[in-house]
């Protein structure tokens, strides 16, 4: 939405002929379908199209780009929104004006019709800044609109009245008719551009500013006059979160992300508190349901109970997973959209693409030149009136007033040439020459003046008037300090009513593939050789989305990646298919191949992370006849053992052996592998099913952005088996356990994050809120998914310290009316003995309490010495690492005639 109208009511370009029909004023900027051009037919006299399109067009063009669309850098305001404040500083009487009377007033100034304007002011209004509203406004959450203008009222706020207006240092221009005059800018002594944003289309370009913090802006104004560096980011009315690492300073080119917040009511219901910047309540909703009617998302309903606050209520499906559905809430509706900012404002007349640097730079120096001006008037005025007071005084004194060729002056000329005369002595006490304009001017003081005139009165306010100049002149020779202190008493006066509401934070990339929701089926044809999703009648494969990549291996050793598609046509030969997951190195494929027709057998392990779509790839290495004997995919890494039987022949020895597929490096998919054996192979089952051979998984908690990676950002919280859990304890006492998947989503909040031991020992001192006391318990943590509280059920109850020592050593200080007495020191092992968390644990005295602090422990656990075993598994490929996903099992036992294929409903996860 934009304060104005791009084209309101038609503006006659040119003198002889309007260009534009009077109902242009609602059609869009970029239309030009509704010109009207005169076209003259006379042989002698034509006027062609092109010849009119170029010599008005660019007049149309300048007058939208300054006059309508883009704002000026000096006030940042449009015409239209500087013609407002115009007319509200005119109107001002402390009291609210309906608005419908302030637009009346305002078209007096701006040409363009009472919609546009009435439009401009709900707007301003709406950002809380220059404008104090009330009655119904509407609601920036929601998108509802505002009442009529005859029921809201408006007036001036403190802060547009302190910062925006000063007539001695405006400019000041004729308005449209020359019955007035408007301000060319208002002096704005603030980034006001940047406080509220712009966003306007002009016509061949646009600008979009992004509003910033107001306390932010005056650090970074007063960082600038310091000649220090600064940087500050957008701050949305709406809140929600913000990435600023490619905002690029707010120019062409950057852009910023924005999510709404959402949180957990409970593992079936998520509600979005915040909504990015530009959107609305119902936009969000209707975007939620759209990802939900395309299969993207799981939900059973939608509630926005938004008010003065943004709450919708997000009411999952049945065994649907909500860390899932927030990331697919990111990845597929408005609750996480990108911004592009384009910095373009008007100066001298042209538009320029800056910085929002840029622009804070220019309005600090340009606030420092208005109070420079300020200051230099005021003490213009007060040497005036220094001077004549000083007049006044000695006219007074020196009974001048009495003189007899004063009084007996024939005219006006020869008393002010007396008095010219009698003030010439004086002239070392004046600030500067007596002129004839003085001297009317000590004639006009009336007698009742000089006869209560008091001359000590007068001395004390020549004094004061010199002091108050020598001030000023101080402030303008140290003029920089003094622009700061202006900025330094804006946010100490109005900081406070404008806190920073969106979060900055790093945005970790959520692939829409790994969070989109699987509404699809897989199916294959294998006797016609198609696969698709509408197959409904052949086998069943899997569970896919309509985004996924189908990986395919052919029992001649072929492989490739395909998109899911309704129903396509892959070959009669297929050996294997599943979903397949880029740049997962966890899942390994166990494979046995026959090189050429009677060639020997090889055996390789490697992984699958990259390839492009429908390019044919090969296990083998190429020779006419090869054929895969044996495979298996392997989610986690797990090699197993097999029975290898061969073909008798004379003076074969060995007819059947055993191979374990973990002495089997993992290499490049384009190895050829190691050579199982040079004998024909009658068949190869499976022996032994085996364990990961890839190790722990190593996971670390990224704060900035709450959470895990495997990527080794942020802090390490250990290497992880698949039985391993993380244990998760909040300030407020709730705790739970969860496993170590990279899509699980933490809140604000956590003190201790790490992996779960159901052995330590945790210590912790509180104030139990239903004693109304401090104590100290001994517990150790349960594994739960479901949040406990180790605080007990009391809200109000506090947690003063939690430490996970051995032998923890609290001091305790006393205050108040015990304040006397001597600090107590606790060794917790001997206090109390370790219970369950749910113990409500041992008072630390009846005594009042002042402090209580940790003291570092004098006793230590004896060290336990451990054998641990480490794997480490080389994958020998160029492509990139990223987290392993779920895919199912496949037969035990395989040979190339058999279905590679389980029991639909087996699945293992890595």
């Amino acid at each position: 939405m934009l304060p104005e109208d791009i084209i309101d009511e038609p503006e006659n370009l040119d003198n002889d002929e309007p260009i534009l029909d009077d109902e242009l004023e609602n059609a869009d900027a970029a239309s030009h379908s509704d010109y009207k051009v005169p076209i003259k037919d006379t042989a002698d006299n034509q006027t062609h199209l092109s010849g009119m399109f170029q010599n008005w067009f660019l007049d149309y063009a300048s007058y939208v780009i300054l006059e309508r669309a883009v704002p000026h850098i000096s006030d940042g305001f449009k015409p239209v929104q500087r013609r407002i404040m115009h007319s509200m500083k005119r109107m001002d009487d402390g009291r609210y004006n309906k608005v419908a009377n302030i637009i009346g007033h305002t078209m007096q100034f701006h040409p363009h019709g009472d919609a546009s304007i009435g439009d401009a002011l709900v707007q301003l209004g709406q950002k809380d800044l220059l404008v104090d509203c009330q009655g119904n406004w509407g609601n920036v959450f929601t998108g509802d609109g505002a009442a009529a203008p005859r029921y809201i009222e408006a007036r001036l706020s403190k802060f547009a009245l302190e910062v925006i207006f000063n007539p001695k240092t405006t400019e000041w221009k004729p308005s449209y008719d020359g019955r007035n005059k408007e301000p060319i800018t208002l002096p704005v002594k603030f980034p006001l551009l940047l406080a509220q944003g712009a966003e306007g289309i002009a016509v061949g370009l646009s600008s979009k500013i992004l509003p910033h913090n107001f306390n932010d802006l005056c650090d970074a104004a007063i960082a600038h006059l310091q000649g220090e560096k600064f940087a500050f980011y957008p701050d949305f009315q709406t809140g929600g979160y913000i990435d600023v690492s490619k905002y690029n300073d707010g120019e062409r080119g950057g852009s910023v992300k924005v999510r709404a917040k959402i949180s957990k009511l409970d593992n079936k219901t998520l509600v979005i508190s915040d909504i990015p910047y530009g959107r609305t309540s119902s936009s969000v909703v209707e975007s939620i349901l759209k990802a939900n009617d395309k299969g993207k998302i799981k939900i059973r309903k939608v509630d926005d109970i938004t008010a003065q606050n943004v709450e919708i209520q997000v009411h999952l499906a049945a065994g649907v997973s909500s860390d899932k559905t927030i990331d697919a809430l990111y990845a597929f509706t408005d609750c996480e959209i990108s911004i592009s900012p384009n910095c373009c404002v008007i100066e001298d007349n042209k538009p320029y693409f800056l910085t929002v640097s840029d622009i804070l730079r220019h309005t600090t120096d340009n606030t420092l030149s208005l109070l420079r001006q300020e200051l230099e008037i005021q003490k213009s005025e007060l040497e005036e009136s220094l001077h004549f007071s000083s007049l006044e005084k000695i006219f007074i004194e020196e009974r001048i007033y009495k003189d007899k060729e004063f009084e007996n002056a024939d005219n006006m000329d020869i008393a002010v040439e007396h008095i010219d005369k009698r003030l010439a002595k004086y002239a070392k006490q004046f600030i500067r020459e007596v002129t004839r304009e003085d001297i009317l001017k000590l004639m006009e003081i009336k007698m009742g003046r000089i006869l209560k005139f008091n001359s000590d009165k007068a001395d004390e306010l020549i004094a004061r008037y010199k002091d108050e100049i020598e001030e000023i002149k101080h402030n303008i020779e140290n003029i920089v300090d003094y622009t700061i202190s202006w900025f330094v008493m804006l946010k100490e006066k109005y900081g406070k009513d404008f806190p920073r509401k969106t979060e900055i934070r790093s945005f970790d990339t959520i692939e829409a593939t790994k969070v989109v929701e699987a509404n699809e089926k897989l199916y294959i044809n294998r006797e016609e050789g198609f696969i698709g999703t509408s197959l409904k009648k052949d086998e069943f494969v899997c569970n896919c989305s309509d985004i996924d990549d189908i990986i395919i291996f052919f029992k001649d050793g072929k492989y490739k990646i395909v998109k899911v598609s309704d129903k396509m046509f892959i070959g009669k030969n297929i050996l294997y298919l599943y979903v397949f997951r880029r740049n997962d190195k966890r899942t390994i494929y166990n494979v046995v191949y026959r090189h050429g027709k009677n060639g020997p057998s090889y055996i390789k392990r490697f992984a699958v992370t990259g390839i492009t779509r429908d390019k044919e790839y090969d296990v083998t290495q190429g020779e006419d006849g090869s054929r895969i004997t044996y495979f298996s995919a392997n989610p986690n890494g797990e090699a197993e053992t097999i029975r290898v039987i061969l073909k008798p022949k004379p003076r074969q020895k060995i007819l059947v052996f055993e191979k374990d597929f973990s002495d089997i490096a993992i290499k490049g998919r384009q190895s050829m592998g190691n050579i199982l054996t040079k004998a024909e192979v009658h068949k190869i089952s499976l022996k032994q099913k085996g364990g990961s051979t890839l190790g722990g998984r190593k996971v670390w908690f990224d704060q900035d952005v709450l959470r895990l990676n495997y990527d080794g950002r942020g802090k390490f919280l250990g290497e992880f088996q698949s039985e391993d859990q993380i244990l998760v304890v909040h300030e407020n006492g709730e705790f739970y356990t969860s496993n170590f998947d990279v899509t699980n989503h933490y809140e604000a909040g956590i003190i201790r994050i790490e992996k779960f031991d159901v052995n330590k020992n945790w210590t912790a001192v509180l104030f139990d809120a239903d004693q109304q006391f401090m104590y100290l318990k001994r517990f150790t943590f349960e594994a739960s998914a479901r949040k406990q509280n180790f605080l007990g059920d009391n809200p109000n109850s506090k947690l003063k310290i939690l430490t996970d020592v051995v032998y923890p050593r609290i001091l305790v200080t006393f205050g108040g009316r015990d304040s006397y007495r001597e600090a107590l020191e606790i060794d917790a092992d001997e206090f109390i003995a370790v219970k369950g968390f749910k113990a409500k644990g041992k008072r630390l005295s009846t005594f009042e309490i002042g402090d209580i602090k940790e003291l570092e422990p004098i006793r230590f656990p004896e060290p336990e010495e451990e054998e641990e075993k480490k794997f480490e598994v080389q994958i020998d490929d160029d492509d990139d690492d990223v987290d392993n996903r779920p895919i199912s099992d496949i037969l035990d036992e395989i040979t190339g005639q058999k279905s590679l294929f389980k029991d639909d409903d087996k699945e293992s996860e890595a």
